[in-house]
């Protein structure tokens, strides 16, 4: 996209931005997924694959007119203003679907833990559809993430997974690779790291602190946030050329056996939504009938992207 494209053609890309990071903000749908849907799924990878560090060289005589010209050449090269303007908007879906959810787990814990669990389960289902259970290396591959994902999703392990902005670093470099690649959701990751919520909060507070100082707020409250925040997108970015590149080789080269991992890891972290629906729901006719009805609403919108993405090619 040239610099002379209109501000229609930036704004069509902040809207497609909005609506990935709203399918990164929870489990169960893929950003990549969403970029699938919007034909630009292509374009973000090339633009990622072509970033090259090498253009820093310009900052340090950028008030030379033609350094100034020449970063600018590199960054349209690389497509940043098509990245910035992605990433603004997926930012800003991140931040809002994130207070809905901070209010949502405060209020309705165990619906939340419900929709999860249709997302999940529904994720898992659409992908089992390119698993085959055919050689016993791929049986003990689903084995082996079938019960780590079990293990990880107990309560006395999650719940015991630290908040600390070294964890945070760690769990963003995983989640990241959820979140470019189609079918794999990055919001699950971090739900069954232990992350999701701790995240969300910490977002919710973060621009809760960030607004409050044009009415005096403190600025030494937005500390703490923000080194997790920072934390996660230090994360993010080695993961984005790490973890994402090495996912990716996987889905090429042993396209079977990944997918099955992930099918095996989905189908074991539903212990930890399905531990939160017990541990969060009144014993009564009525609120099992609200978490069923909650559950397969999630299921069903992920089955909906599911059938209008059945003829886009995943690999």
């Amino acid at each position: 996209m040239s610099g002379r494209e209109s501000m229609r053609s930036w704004v069509v890309v902040y809207l497609k931005g909005m609506f990935m990071g709203a399918a990164d903000a929870v489990p169960g749908v893929s950003g990549g997924t969403i970029a699938l849907i919007t034909g630009i799924y292509e374009r973000l990878i090339a633009a990622i694959t072509a970033l090259d560090p090498g253009a820093l060289r310009y900052l340090p005589r950028i008030h030379r007119r033609t350094e100034r010209a020449e970063l600018r050449a590199a960054l349209v090269e690389m497509d940043v203003p098509f990245l910035f303007a992605l990433g603004t908007g997926v930012a800003t879906a991140l931040v809002t679907v994130a207070r809905l959810m901070d209010y949502a787990f405060e209020t309705y814990p165990g619906l939340v833990a419900a929709l999860f669990f249709g997302l999940i389960a529904a994720s898992a289902i659409v992908l089992s559809e390119h698993v085959s259970l055919d050689t016993p290396r791929r049986v003990a591959v689903a084995v082996f993430g079938f019960v780590l994902a079990f293990a990880l999703s107990g309560p006395e392990v999650s719940n015991s997974m630290p908040n600390t902005p070294l964890f945070v670093l760690v769990a963003g470099s995983i989640a990241i690779a959820g979140m470019i690649l189609p079918g794999i959701s990055g919001a699950f990751f971090l739900y069954i790291l232990g992350q999701y919520d701790y995240l969300v909060g910490t977002l919710t507070t973060f621009t809760d602190g960030l607004a409050g100082l044009g009415s005096g707020g403190s600025v030494g409250a937005l500390i703490e946030p923000a080194v997790v925040i920072l934390a996660f997108g230090i994360g993010a970015l080695v993961g984005l050329f790490s973890i994402a590149y090495a996912i990716r080789w996987a889905l090429a080269n042993y396209r079977e056996a990944t997918l099955t991992f992930l099918v095996s890891l989905m189908v074991g972290a539903l212990r930890l939504p399905a531990t939160r629906v017990v541990e969060n729901t009144p014993v009564t006719t009525r609120a099992a009938g609200s978490v069923l009805v909650v559950a397969a609403i999630g299921g069903a919108l992920v089955l909906l992207v599911d059938r209008y993405t059945a003829d886009i090619e995943f690999s």
